[in-house]
C-alpha cells in the first residue's frame, strides 16, 4: 500500500511498539505522549510531537492505545471524518467501571459472577461478615491500575478478605474510591477476544491465556501481565457466548479496535471477569508478531471497516516481557537507582520477535527509560504451543540487560488448560 500518515496518541506510551512498526514499513509516523515521565519512551525509535491537537489534519489515520477518556477523544475525531482507532465513552466504560460491564452484559444475558458494589470499606466489612464466602476485591476507575490492590481471597469464611479489607481502608481509602466484592469461582482462566471494524466483528478470533503473577508457578504479586500465550480462531463457542453478543451495541457505537472479555469457564458454565475495551499489553505485541499482513496495513483497513483487514500465522504465539526494578511497582525513585539508562544487548545479530516497552535508542544502543522498569516482549511463534515457548525462551537467551527478570514458565498450563477446555466443548469452531 501507499505510504500513508499515522498520529499515535498515548498517555504513558504504551504502543510505541506498534508505532514503530508501522514507521519501519515506510510510513510516516508521528506520536505523542502526555505524561511527562515518559516523554523519553520511544525516543530514537519514532517521531515525537507535543501537541496533537496541530497533527489531526496531517494524520490520514489516529491510533489511540487506551481507555481514560481515550474514548470520548476518539469519538469526536470520527465526528470529523478521521479514520480512527479507538473506543468510546462507552466502551471505556465497560472497561474503567466494572459494575458497569458486568450490567451490561447481564442485559444480554450473559451470566455473570454474583458481586456487589462498594464505596466505603466499612460496609464491605459489615457484608462479608454477614455473608461468609470467598471473594475477590476488585477496585474500579483509576486504582484499577494498580494491579498489587486486587487481591483473590482463599477463605472460605473469608477471613483473609477481612483482613485485607480492614488494612485497604487504613492505607488505601483515599485511593480506591469505588470497588466490587466479587464471589470467587475455580475453573480455567481465559480471554476472548476480536477486532472490531466500527460495524462488526472481524474474523480470526483471539483466545488468550494472561500470566499476571510475577514468579513462576504463579506466585507472587499480581502485575499488570508477565506473558501471554495464544492463538488465532475461528469463531467458537467462547466467542458466541461473549463478545458475539456484544456485536449490534458496538456497532451502534461505531467502535473500531480491540475488546477482549477475561473469563473463568468449567464444566458448569463460563463467568466474565472483566472487560478490556482497548489493545492489551503484552497482547497486542503478540498479535501483530503473528499477522503476515503489514501492521499498518493491518490498522488502515480495521479503521476504514474493511470485511478482511488481516492474515496470521498457523499455530500458537507466546510472548514473555523483560523487566527491570521497580515492576510491577511504579516507583521513580528506585526506577532511576536500578534501572535508568540500563542498556539492552543482544549477544548475536537479529531482533526477530523483539518487542519494545519503556525503551530509547541513543546512537544505536538500546536503554530503558520512564519509570517502570519494562524492557521487552519476547515472542516465539510454533505450529504447537511447546515450539512457540522453546522459541521465545531461545530469543531471551540472545539478550543481557542488568537487573532483569521474567517468568520461565510463560504457556506452561496449556496442557492442562487445553484438554479441559475441549472436554467442555469451548474450543469447537461454529
Amino acid at each position: 500500500m501507499n505510504s500513508l500518515n499515522f498520529l499515535f496518541i498515548s498517555f504513558s506510551g504504551l504502543h510505541v511498539d506498534l508505532a514503530w512498526h508501522v514507521q519501519k514499513e515506510g510510513h510516516a509516523v508521528k506520536y505523542y505522549i502526555r505524561d511527562k515521565s515518559d516523554l523519553t519512551v520511544g525516543d530514537g525509535f519514532v517521531n515525537k510531537v507535543t501537541d496533537w491537537k496541530a497533527e489531526v489534519d496531517w494524520a490520514d489515520i489516529i491510533i489511540f492505545d487506551d481507555v481514560l477518556g481515550q474514548g470520548e477523544m476518539a469519538e469526536k475525531l470520527r465526528k470529523q471524518g478521521k479514520l480512527v482507532v479507538g473506543g468510546t465513552r462507552y466502551t471505556d466504560k465497560l472497561e474503567d467501571d466494572r459494575s458497569f460491564g458486568q450490567d451490561e452484559l447481564k442485559k444480554l444475558k450473559v451470566g455473570i459472577l454474583p458481586y456487589k458494589e462498594f464505596t466505603d470499606f466499612d460496609t464491605a466489612i459489615t457484608y462479608v461478615k454477614e455473608h461468609p464466602d470467598e471473594y475477590v476485591i476488585k477496585p474500579s476507575g483509576e486504582a484499577q491500575n494498580i494491579k498489587r490492590l486486587l487481591f483473590v481471597g482463599v477463605e472460605e469464611d473469608g477471613s483473609d478478605v477481612l483482613r485485607m479489607l480492614e488494612a485497604y481502608k487504613k492505607v488505601w481509602s483515599k485511593v480506591i474510591k469505588v470497588f466490587q466484592l466479587q464471589k470467587k469461582v475455580n475453573g480455567v482462566e481465559v480471554g476472548i477476544g476480536a477486532f472490531f471494524n466500527g460495524k462488526k466483528f472481524v474474523e480470526p478470533i483471539n483466545i488468550n491465556f494472561e500470566h499476571k503473577k510475577l514468579f513462576p508457578g504463579n506466585v507472587g504479586p499480581a502485575t499488570g501481565e508477565m506473558g501471554t500465550s495464544m492463538f488465532w480462531s475461528a469463531p467458537n463457542k467462547l466467542f458466541a457466548k461473549t463478545l458475539k453478543k456484544m456485536e449490534s451495541k458496538l456497532a451502534e457505537e461505531g467502535f473500531v479496535g480491540y475488546i477482549d472479555i477475561n473469563t473463568i469457564v468449567n464444566g458448569n458454565g463460563l463467568y466474565p471477569l472483566e472487560f478490556t475495551s482497548r489493545f492489551g499489553y503484552p497482547t497486542i505485541q503478540i498479535q501483530t508478531d503473528s499477522m503476515t499482513t503489514p501492521v499498518g496495513e493491518f490498522l488502515y483497513n480495521l479503521a476504514s471497516g474493511h470485511d478482511n483487514p488481516f492474515k496470521v500465522r498457523k499455530g500458537f504465539s507466546v510472548g514473555v516481557r523483560m523487566v527491570a526494578p521497580p515492576y510491577p511497582y511504579g516507583d521513580q525513585k528506585i526506577f532511576d537507582s536500578h534501572s535508568k539508562d540500563a542498556v539492552i544487548v543482544f549477544k548475536k545479530p537479529g531482533k526477530e520477535g523483539i518487542h519494545i516497552h519503556d525503551v530509547r535508542d541513543v546512537n544505536g544502543v538500546w536503554s530503558l527509560t520512564g519509570k517502570s522498569g519494562l524492557a521487552l516482549v519476547v515472542v516465539g511463534q510454533g505450529l504447537t504451543m511447546q515450539q512457540a515457548k522453546q522459541q521465545a525462551y531461545r530469543r531471551i537467551q540472545n539478550i543481557l540487560i542488568p537487573n532483569v527478570y521474567y517468568r520461565s514458565d510463560i504457556s506452561d498450563r496449556w496442557a492442562e488448560d487445553s484438554d479441559k477446555l475441549h472436554s467442555w466443548g469451548y474450543l469447537h469452531e461454529l
